[in-house]
């Protein structure tokens, strides 16, 4: 207690996290009753973001720091928050929307079978963004990141739906591919400069420029390489082109889980980029093409969202249009604006999102049609000079002298005038939809429109100057980041230039149709507007691109797999690649070899694993059970053995176990047998671990810790398909599904362990893995192997959990849930890995030194 209250502002986290844990105890009535501690926990979280945001004003640039805890980790060796003014501002958006939708939900799944753990997951996520917005470094960050791509796809609710089990799938997949550009970003700057501290991150990449060459000459300086890797993954959280398909196609989720989505999750690569700013400065080239991916974003999901004729679809679109402009933003430095476009953007679509439903449910009451407009005659000058006054000049004269009552710098920054252009087309789409209602055209109507046009704007202008001198209060600090983000003034204002003739244009075609009047085109043109609306309607046609790219990709692997001869010809590859770089066997003697042999036998490594495949496929169920978890650590007790890897096999085993990860990877994307799956997915992990000991040269702390999780993750899961084979046989994966509903004590401990496996924390896996990828003394082409191979076991061991979990389950199965024994033993595989994430290293490694003495004194 006196901990909270010396610290409590992390009460601001703790209260949703509270009503998380509380809204799926099984006690209390269902209603609203039930779930009153969880609306009074946002009420409290609100209450404290208050003061805090105060707090952050009057503390000026200075930040207050919140030790939660220590870990055994030294790359993240406390957990620690940081609240500075972006934190403040963004914890109390985030607890606002966090309480009108926790509040929402109540009535809008008012007798909802799964609606308790929907109201936990909901608390919960909310509480995974207010850690991330707090985040002192960039490991914490990282894994609430990571963290909510997970809850995102357990958000969807209805797991047995079809559609919105496949969009599940496609959410996850290409959010973790983000995820590991996210992480590629992360070791590649701990390697260059030695820390993940934010504060110190910043300060040592400015006084310590570093070049690379990553092909040859060609050079690049480590902030741009670093800056382009974590763009990815802000790229794929806000659904930049071409990482935004996942996004239209989560519209089967609930109405408020839109609401969060929009107003906060999808943000999220906004809130990385400015957190990130200083980096950011220092990579003008990175800065464009943040500029540039924007802007195709904009233009592409706004065009998107043009073509849609259903409501929930065309708010989706608009918001991948909306999050461009929010990343162009960023891209031309103006940092303080795209926070604030974040929150005013999310403040709106919440609302929006929420308040469809019942406009859809009005619609489908009204009997009549809507308003068509009479055809019209002609179409005189008259008109054309009243409409485009009104439409497009006035709201233009209203911008520009609002930024001038308000003495904002147009000519020093070229995200200003973006603003400016910004607010220019609002308006004027304003005034044009005016022209498409019944009545639209009059006077008095037009008139009140543009002073609420000009107000809006005005308070809008003063608001967003305001926020930039609370967010930045250095003027310089503003400056030298629109400046280091510029454009060729040439090209900027040609893009400027381009953008306001297709939107005069648009006018004038919606504004004559408005008259009953179409204008001539040219056959070219139409054919041209036919093609464009059948591209956007199609969404671009990636969807196909990608299903053919699947299917080829899937062909190809199983026509692989089934031949005979991929084993062989990929063994001699290896041989070959391994002996290529053999130099000399002076430091390497015939004992030291034979160990390593032994081992790589016990703990896989290619091309040595046939002993674990066979052990886990043929084997009885309570052997190969036995096995998965006692032949990994035998076999990394016996490299305990060696004081060292000699240096002339060090590379050959790199070699060796790069080759390992994607054989095995490739293997357990053809099985169809979920055990065959599992074994390969589990020599994927184990190559990952070989690698890191060639590198290295020596077993770490961090290569036993990551071992141990390792092994009870497999172990763990191949438990839980031995329990499905005791009750329905050995079945392949399309034979059985849908387990969440009737199995849903099964279905969580399966969830939970897959949540391991993929790298999630608290789990001992995530800190483990990241610890060996930071541990490595180099970033080189293996890393990025390793990471894909980490993308690729994520992808194998989620799509298991699918198969098992989502859709509908067979009526003709008699359906048994784990008892009593079963969850205990699932229990105590999840604790232990939840131990291992705060377990001292030193504790393990003297347990290993004491086995390999005594295996010593044996010999």
């Amino acid at each position: 207690m006196e901990f909270i209250l010396c610290n409590y502002p992390i009460l601001i986290v703790l209260a949703p996290l509270a009503a998380s844990i509380y809204s799926v105890l099984p006690i209390g009535k269902a209603g609203d009753r039930k779930y009153g501690f969880g609306v009074f926990a946002h009420f409290v979280a609100i209450f404290v973001a208050v003061f805090v945001l105060g707090e952050a004003v009057s503390a000026g640039d200075a930040a207050r720091k919140l030790i939660i805890c220590e870990t055994p980790w030294s790359f993240l060796p406390t957990i620690e928050l940081s609240i500075d003014r972006l934190s403040a501002v963004m914890m109390l958006v985030i607890t606002s929307i966090g309480l009108v939708l926790y509040r929402y939900s109540i009535r809008y799944l008012q007798s909802e079978v799964g609606q308790p753990r929907y109201q936990g997951l909901l608390a919960f996520t909310i509480a995974t963004l207010l850690v991330m917005v707090s985040s002192r470094d960039l490991v914490l960050l990282f894994l609430a990141w990571q963290l909510l791509s997970w809850l995102l796809c357990l958000l969807s609710y209805n797991y047995t739906h079809l559609p919105t089990a496949r969009s599940s799938f496609r959410t996850f997949i290409i959010l973790r591919l983000g995820d590991i550009a996210f992480l590629a970003g992360i070791v590649l700057a701990y390697r260059l400069y030695g820390t993940v501290e934010f504060a110190k991150l910043f300060e040592q990449a400015t006084s310590n420029p570093i070049m690379l060459q990553p092909f040859g000459t060609f050079e690049i300086s480590g902030a741009t390489a670093v800056t382009l890797l974590i763009f990815i993954g802000a790229m794929s959280k806000s659904a930049q082109f071409p990482l935004h398909m996942w996004l239209p196609d989560s519209l089967f989720a609930p109405t408020p889980i839109h609401g969060l989505l929009h107003a906060g999750i999808i943000n999220a690569g906004g809130f990385l980029l400015t957190r990130l700013a200083p980096l950011y400065e220092l990579s003008p080239t990175t800065l464009h093409i943040v500029f540039f991916v924007g802007l195709v974003t904009a233009v592409l999901g706004t065009s998107m969202m043009l073509v849609q004729n259903d409501i929930k679809k065309t708010l989706g679109y608009s918001t991948i249009g909306q999050m461009g402009y929010m990343i162009m933003e960023c891209g031309l430095g103006a940092f303080s604006l795209a926070i604030f476009h974040l929150i005013a953007h999310g403040l709106f679509k919440a609302t929006i999102f929420l308040n469809c439903g019942n406009v859809i449910h009005e619609t489908r009451q009204e009997p009549k049609r809507p308003y068509k407009p009479s055809e019209s005659s002609g179409l005189d000058a008259s008109n054309w000079a009243i409409g485009f006054c009104l439409s497009l000049a006035l709201p233009l004269v209203i911008v520009y002298f609002a930024h001038e009552l308000l003495h904002v710098p147009l000519r020093d920054s070229q995200g200003l005038i973006i603003f400016l252009f910004f607010s220019w087309v609002t308006a004027s789409q304003a005034m044009l939809t005016l022209y498409r209602l019944h009545k639209g055209d009059s006077f008095k109507l037009q008139s009140i429109l543009l002073g609420a046009v000009a107000l809006v704007t005005v308070a809008y202008l003063f608001s967003a100057e305001l926020f930039t001198s609370f967010l930045y209060p250095s003027e310089e600090t503003v400056l030298s980041y629109f400046e280091a983000a510029a454009l060729p003034n040439g090209l900027f204002w040609t893009i400027v230039a381009v953008a306001a003739a297709v939107i005069i244009i648009g006018w004038a075609i919606s504004y004559s149709k408005r008259q009953g009047r179409a204008i001539n085109r040219p056959q070219p043109i139409t054919d041209l507007r036919t093609s464009l609306y059948l591209f956007f309607v199609n969404r671009l046609y990636l969807d196909g691109v990608a299903l053919r790219l699947r299917g080829f990709v899937k062909r190809l692997v199983e026509s692989l797999d089934r031949n005979q001869f991929l084993l062989p010809g990929v063994v001699l590859f290896a041989l070959a690649a391994a002996g290529s770089r053999l130099s000399s066997f002076a430091d390497a003697s015939f004992e030291t070899v034979l160990v390593l042999v032994v081992a790589g036998l016990l703990l896989p490594l290619f091309p040595l694993h046939s002993a674990y495949v066979a052990a886990l496929t043929r084997l009885p169920r309570v052997w190969a059970l036995v096995l998965s978890f006692v032949l990994p650590l035998a076999g990394v007790f016996m490299l305990r053995m060696l004081p060292a890897i000699p240096p002339s096999l060090q590379a050959v085993v790199s070699v060796l176990a790069l080759i390992g990860a994607t054989y095995a990877t490739l293997k357990a994307v053809a099985q169809k047998s979920v055990l065959h799956l599992i074994t390969y997915a589990g020599l994927a992990f184990y190559s990952i671990l070989w690698w890191q000991l060639a590198n290295v040269g020596s077993v770490t702390p961090a290569a036993i810790i990551y071992t141990f999780a390792v092994v009870l993750v497999i172990g763990g899961i191949l438990l839980a398909w031995d329990r499905l084979q005791v009750r329905y046989g050995n079945l392949p994966m399309n034979r059985l599904g849908g387990l969440a509903r009737p199995m849903p004590k099964f279905g969580l401990c399966l969830a939970l362990l897959v949540m391991a496996a993929v790298g999630l924390p608290p789990f001992g896996l995530v800190f483990s893995f990241i610890g060996l990828m930071l541990g490595s003394p180099a970033v080189t082409a293996g890393t990025f192997v390793v990471l894909l191979t980490w993308f690729g076991a994520s992808w194998n061991l989620f799509k298991l959990m699918q198969r098992l979990l989502f859709g509908p389950h067979r009526e003709d199965l008699r359906y048994d849930d784990l008892n009593p024994a079963e969850i205990a033993a699932f229990g105590v595989i999840l604790l232990l890995l939840i131990v291992l994430s705060v377990i001292p290293q030193g504790f393990l490694i003297s347990g290993a030194e004491e086995v390999a003495r005594i295996a010593m004194e044996m010999k």
